[in-house]
């Protein structure tokens, strides 16, 4: 994200004066708090910031946001997003998303802005299901889940959301859950820090066609001992007791239980957002439960070269040798003939 200008704002700023129309209970009013949250303890001025988002219940968010923002057409907010934030460099562009929006028919577009780097944030809601059309299934619904379009269960393969973003050479991975807006507000501030895509996958709950879908390991009496928190340069534990870890066991990732076998903190796997190689990010993306607490937090964090800097730099560069300066150089370069 470039500088920008440093000014004091408070969440209430970044409330727009539209009724908030999603579904009483709904998880996206929370991820919408944790937003505005995060964008008052950037410092940065509203106008600085853009939202912009497919079709979708998540995908009324830019209506709720007192900024700038773009309700686009179904599956087509990254190529959007790209397009802002190429043409205006120094603006922060959110791109808010959901599973069925961002990795159906936006897949091909999802990937590509993730390839190529460019530093817009994206916030994908998974709540495994289509909520605005009335409860089909989606890319990331598990196999066998019943729906309207699947009434003897899906047989299809569900998309793991950091396993794609790895496979499409992402650079930043987090993951949080809708209620916890202090952790989410947390993954959103570091997020528009990093420089490139940020993709946050939020497992979000839709109270009238998927109710409950992450209790397993969301639930208030399961939570702490079914998923973790990962913080860079900390050891992984997790567990309502903080009696459990994980270790590296040969090529596989491993749960074993503190001070059993002699299993102390210093043989804890210790996390290491930055490190290049996806390889162990991969498989934290990936954990499921039961074998597997879901991984939480920044997953992955790693530097480098975003498109639109790179776009920029290669302008300058050819401008610089090129024998076309303008456009009266361009129209009268080559072969020209003079119309009497």
């Amino acid at each position: 994200m470039a500088e920008t200008e440093v000014n004091q704002t408070t969440p209430k700023d970044f409330k727009s004066d539209q009724e908030v129309r999603w579904c009483p209970g709904c998880g996206d009013h929370a991820v919408l708090n944790a937003v505005q949250k995060a964008l008052a303890e950037l410092g940065i001025r509203k106008e600085k910031f853009a939202f912009v988002s497919g079709i979708g219940c998540s995908s009324r968010f830019p209506y709720y946001m007192n900024t700038y923002g773009f309700h686009g057409i179904h599956g087509r907010a990254s190529a959007i997003a790209s397009g802002v934030k190429i043409a205006n460099p120094e603006l922060s562009v959110w791109q808010i998303t959901g599973d069925g929006d961002a990795l159906a028919i936006g897949g091909n577009h999802f990937i590509h802005v993730v390839r190529r780097n460019i530093d817009i944030n994206i916030i994908l809601f998974n709540n495994e299901i289509y909520g605005l059309t009335k409860g089909q299934y989606s890319p990331t619904s598990e196999k066998g889940t019943i729906t309207k379009t699947s009434p003897y269960g899906t047989v299809e393969e569900p998309f793991s959301v950091g396993e794609l973003v790895i496979g499409a050479k992402g650079r930043f991975f987090a993951r949080t859950l809708d209620s916890n807006v202090a952790l989410s507000s947390q993954i959103y501030i570091e997020a528009a820090k990093h420089k490139g895509t940020s993709v946050i996958e939020v497992l979000q709950n839709c109270v009238i066609f998927n109710d409950g879908i992450h209790d397993t390991v969301a639930g208030r009496e399961v939570r702490d001992d079914r998923t973790l928190i990962l913080r860079h340069g900390q050891p992984i534990i997790f567990g309502k007791n903080n009696d459990k870890g994980l270790i590296l066991e040969g090529l596989k990732l491993k749960v074993v239980k503190l001070g059993e076998g002699g299993m102390t903190e210093k043989n804890m796997l210790v996390h290491d957002a930055t490190e290049p190689n996806p390889g162990i990010h991969y498989m934290l993306a990936n954990m499921k439960y039961p074998e597997y607490p879901v991984a939480l937090g920044v997953i992955r964090s790693v530097p480098g070269p975003t498109y639109e800097t790179d776009v920029e730099e290669q302008i300058s560069t050819v401008r610089q040798s090129s024998a076309i300066k303008c456009m009266d150089d361009l129209l009268n370069s080559g072969s020209v003939w003079e119309v009497q």
